[in-house]
């Protein structure tokens, strides 16, 4: 990689990590697409440090006195990610080694298929989802952390639909993300395909997400929540496109 390269990277960590800050959500997402889009790197190397990032702000997160876990939901979608996740690194080796645009055209669907979901509000729940949906659930969401690390939208979406206790949906969360990190950096590091690039761009992008990330929460910025997911949604959109346009238009004319 050249240092213009690291330097735009670094940049795209920069991004994400404001986002993630001001929206609990969409590190993965954005830090892949806007990779993705200009070409910074290789998608695998990306979505490796993309987990990296998401362990080291799940150590922070869950620090400190007793978390509110609700144990139940975390073991239920906890074995749907043991499902999920392999299928999701093993589909991203294969399109990685053999279709690269196809790998593309699908990250760049992901993304916007993930923004829309999270923009469209979900009605709470009466009762409690069943154990079989938050396996489900898992599946879903253990596939895209395998694929792209980027496992949250589908749990976002699930856990903020329950009749739980704000504090344990959010820790119950951030345990739930974290495990499936944990699980997929145990796979590619196994399989040998936690490259040195990959390495190299992790050492460097953890200190500056956790700094960005201890500023946003320091001094948190006075905008209004629903405009800020609105703003992050659309990044997502017009990333997602980026990467959508070209690579359909490489596929159907290969």
């Amino acid at each position: 990689m050249t240092a213009w390269q690291i330097a735009g990277f670094l940049a795209c960590v920069a991004v994400a990590s404001a986002a993630q800050g001001l929206t609990g959500f969409a590190l993965a997402l954005i830090l892949l697409g806007l990779a993705g889009l200009f070409e910074l790197a290789p998608l695998p190397d990306v979505a490796n440090v993309a987990t990296v990032l998401s362990l080291a702000s799940a150590a922070v997160a869950l620090r400190g006195p007793r978390k509110a876990v609700d144990w139940a939901a975390l073991r239920s979608t906890a074995l749907g990610t043991v499902v999920g996740v392999p299928a999701g690194v093993a589909l991203l080796a294969w399109l990685d080694a053999n279709v690269v645009m196809a790998l593309r055209l699908l990250l760049g669907i992901v993304v916007i298929a993930c923004a829309l979901v999270v923009l469209r509000r979900a009605a709470p729940l009466v009762q409690r989802s069943s154990k079989a949906s938050f396996a489900g659930i898992g599946v879903l969401a253990g596939l895209l952390g395998g694929l792209f690390s980027a496992s949250g939208p589908p749990l976002v979406w699930q856990f903020y639909r329950q009749p739980i206790a704000l504090d344990a949906v959010r820790d119950t969360l951030v345990a739930t993300l974290a495990a499936g990190a944990l699980l997929r950096l145990a796979m590619v590091v196994a399989s040998g395909r936690f490259t040195a690039r990959s390495l190299l761009l992790g050492a460097l992008a953890v200190p500056l997400s956790m700094a960005i990330t201890w500023w946003m929460r320091s001094h948190p910025p006075a905008w209004p929540r629903a405009a800020v997911l609105k703003l992050v949604c659309a990044l997502l959109v017009v990333t997602g496109l980026g990467l959508v346009l070209p690579a359909a238009h490489a596929l159907l004319n290969s």
